[in-house]
Formats: C-alpha cells, structure tokens, sequence
C-alpha cells in the first residue's frame, strides 16, 4: 500500500475526495478542514494500492495540485486494516508487477543529476576497480561493481527516451559521460604517482587469468548486460533494491573504466580499446534492455491492469 498525503485549497476538497473515493483501491480517506499552513488549505489523506496508484495520482495532477498545494506519495510498509486489504483486493494486478510511474519518474530524475555524491562513489568504485586489475583480485572487481552508482542515470535514460523526456536523457547522460570522465582521470593521476613511486609496473597488468574478463568483451558481456539491464529496470519498477545489488554485480562498467586509467599509466595501449568497448557494451546492452523492459511494462498494463475498479454510483456508500 501507499500513503498519499494532499494539500488541497478549501475549494477543490471536494474534488480530492471524489478523485480517491472512485477508486476502490483507495482506504482509509481522512479529511482535516484548515489543516495546512503553507500553503493554506485542507489536508486530505488517503491509503491506495501499489496497482491502482496510477489512476488515482493522475486524476490529483489533473486538478492542478502540483501549483496550488502538494501530494506526497509514501512506501507503507505494514497496513493493519480490514478496508486496505480490501482495496488491495480490488486493485488490478499485483502489487509487485504494478509500475508507480510518478514514482518512478521522481526517483530517476534525482538519478540523473551530476552530484558530488555520485561522483565520489564513481571514482571511488573506479579506483577500487583498478587496483583490482593489477592485483587479479577479483573481490575488489565485485565491490567496485556494487559501489558504482552508473545504473541510475542508466535508468533515466530508459525512462526518458521511453516518454522522449529529452531533458531527462540529457541530464543522465551528462552525469554518466562526465561522471566516467572525471572517475577515469583521477584514477589516471593516481596510477602515474603509483608508477613513479614504483607501486605498479607494466608486468602487472600481462597475467592476471582472475580478471581479465575485463578486456575481453564478446558476444556473452552483450547478453549479461541485456539481462542486468531488464532486471534492474524491474527491480526499481517493483521496489526490490536487494535484486538492483545483483545488477550491479552483473555488468563491468566500473571495472572497464578502472582498467581503462591503469591501462594508459602503464603504456599498455591495447587494453585501452578493450576496455572502451566493454563499457560501451555494457551500457548499450543496459540501455537497450531498459527501454525494452518499460514499454512492455507500459503495454502490459494499459492492456491489462492500468485502473482499479470505481465506485458504482449514488448509490454506492463510497459516493459523496
């Protein structure tokens, strides 16, 4: 269930309440007169099903709340209440397979901004990838996999060249194109100080059977960035972020732009190429799987659950 708090002016209350009582994945619908400060208004709140979200927020959009109030949309994690199992019962679906598009929509758009957050868990994943290329240890490769944070302008772009939200695509790319730039440079100058002091020579990076899966992208990194792309692309429509921790595992981003920077320190020019393509694989596989994955999810559920049932009419005991 979700939990949906509206600031509403006094006189489209009554709109609000009649938007959630047509639905019957709604519950629990509170209404405090006066209550909102800033800005000014009543205070409706209500409880709707994961499946019939979509509706409902749609219909508050229309009313023009987003200028003259606000919603607010929470996760709920434990609802004891006969009516909100009821109206899960209602709703089309499953609450698993039910895309929130707002939210979805809100969550990779703050993805897609070039933070020093995001660059810093970037460069740091970089790093740690690129020591573990000279060292052929690969348990740094998969902790530098599960720190890197590139899937989420990865999935705003999908969300974006999904809806041709070409501002959204632009930010995401930007954030990736810049964040790798600025990972693989700093990694770069920490390579060429490890080189002068003699921490790292050329022969380090000539056999290392452990890991150089990095440098060599075929036909199966293509696939396992096809699947990586569709199950993270699930995992946020669904809200299962212990399934997006195995995406990150599953693809070399991070590690190519690691061995990328110690490639170049240590002159070895033909790792450079590899390494270029085994990120551009990956993240074109991630993209195409993405994309794929919300237009079948958009289709499936226009066709088969995009609403929940209404209320029937006057009559009806929901009806105001």
């Amino acid at each position: 269930m979700l939990h949906v708090r509206v600031i509403t002016p006094a006189d489209r209350t009554d709109e609000v309440l009649r938007t959630a009582a047509a639905s019957h994945a709604v519950a629990n619908i509170l209404r405090l007169p006066g209550a909102a400060y800033e800005p000014a208004g009543d205070l409706v709140e209500f409880e709707v099903a994961r499946e019939g979200a979509n509706a409902v927020l749609a219909g508050l959009r229309d009313l023009g709340l987003k200028h003259t109030g606000a919603v607010t949309v929470q996760e709920l994690d434990l609802s004891i209440s006969d009516a909100a199992e009821k109206a899960e019962h209602a709703a089309p679906g499953d609450p698993d397979d039910a895309v929130v598009w707002e939210g979805l929509a809100a969550r990779t758009a703050a993805d897609a901004k070039l933070t020093w957050a995001f660059l810093a868990f970037l460069t740091l994943a970089t790093q740690i990838a690129a020591i573990g290329a000279l060292l052929d240890q690969p348990i740094l490769i998969v902790g530098a996999m599960v720190l890197g944070p590139e899937f989420g302008p990865v999935a705003a772009m999908c969300l974006g060249l999904l809806r041709r939200q070409w501002p959204l695509v632009g930010s995401a790319a930007r954030s990736l194109v810049i964040g790798f730039a600025v990972a693989v440079a700093i990694t770069l100058v920490c390579a060429w100080a490890a080189r002068a002091l003699g921490w790292i020579t050329p022969d380090m990076l000539d056999d290392r059977p452990l890991t150089d899966f990095i440098i060599h992208p075929d036909r199966w990194s293509f696939v396992v960035a096809l699947l990586a792309g569709t199950a993270g692309i699930l995992s946020l429509t669904a809200g299962k972020s212990s399934a997006l921790v195995g995406v990150f595992i599953s693809v070399t981003t991070v590690p190519a732009a690691g061995n990328l920077a110690v490639a170049v320190a240590l002159g070895h020019w033909g790792e450079v190429g590899a390494s270029l393509t085994q990120l551009g694989v990956n993240l074109a596989g991630m993209l195409i799987a993405g994309i794929l994955t919300l237009f079948t999810q958009r289709t499936l559920w226009a066709r088969f659950g995009h609403s929940a049932p209404t209320a029937a009419g006057p009559g009806s005991r929901r009806s105001l």
